[in-house]
């Protein structure tokens, strides 16, 4: 892929975007779960590998991470999150509620955050965003707002929804960052469908998108090939990579 330009955004925009030096390498590990390098460090988000099928061939006791981020307290999203945060010492930032959580399994490395919220981390900043979802946790308690992440470092910006409707909420995102990729859920029944996700995109000003939270069961299976084409038909970019493959954004 060719890398992306550095990019001039006006002083004016609320949260700075930074301008891209060099390509941010994204691992896919199955539905909702990736892995980004950043600044030297790994991001892991919504690890659930284990109890994934089409994830058998993933060792889940080989992946590193630095900090895990964690979208909302479904067991499809958090799963192998007490048990990577624990082996790899990873900072955990999640809802305030899934940080208790968290802290009721041992994990005391978590970074608590809400909505609307924003903080600079060693790799760069994270604000939290609307998503339109719901949150339980294993035990049945209540895993506080759902949300997505805007990661803006001084190697690139990238919006992962989370779980979600499409939402109006998302037309503010260019406000705060200029993006060079998104990760989207494309399943339809419990998030967006493909053409909600591609509406997206055009909300977020955003070209290049990975696809997620698809095929893994028979309530989110999609048409690939024709999610591509949708995509295409709308000059946008989407990238679905076989689980465990690396691409270079």
């Amino acid at each position: 892929m060719d890398n992306i330009l550095s990019k001039d955004v006006p002083e004016t925009v609320f949260l700075a975007s930074f301008k891209t030096l060099v390509n941010m390498k994204l691992t896919y590990y199955g539905h909702s779960c990736f892995l980004v390098e950043v600044k030297g460090k790994k991001l892991l988000f919504d690890p659930f590998i284990t109890y994934n099928e089409l994830a058998k061939d993933i060792d889940v006791n080989s992946i590193e991470a630095d900090y895990i981020l964690l979208s909302h307290g479904h067991a499809d999203h958090i799963a192998d999150a007490v048990s990577i945060a624990s082996r790899t010492g990873a900072t955990v930032v999640a809802s305030w509620e899934i940080h208790e959580w968290l802290n009721k399994q041992g994990i005391t490395a978590t970074h608590p955050m809400n909505t609307g919220g924003k903080w600079s981390f060693d790799f760069g900043t994270v604000k939290c965003v609307v998503a339109q979802h719901s949150s339980g946790l294993p035990d049945g308690s209540y895993g506080g707002n759902p949300m997505g992440f805007l990661c803006m470092t001084d190697e690139g910006n990238f919006y992962y929804s989370g779980d979600t409707a499409l939402t109006l909420d998302m037309q503010l995102i260019p406000v705060w960052s200029k993006l060079d990729f998104s990760i989207l859920p494309l399943g339809d029944n419990f998030t967006m469908d493909v053409e909600d996700a591609v509406r997206c995109a055009d909300f977020v000003q955003c070209n290049r998108v990975v696809g997620v939270h698809y095929n893994t069961f028979g309530f989110i299976k999609i048409d690939t090939e024709a999610a591509k084409q949708s995509f295409a038909a709308a000059g946008k970019e989407l990238f679905l990579p076989p689980i465990g493959a690396s691409i270079d954004l």
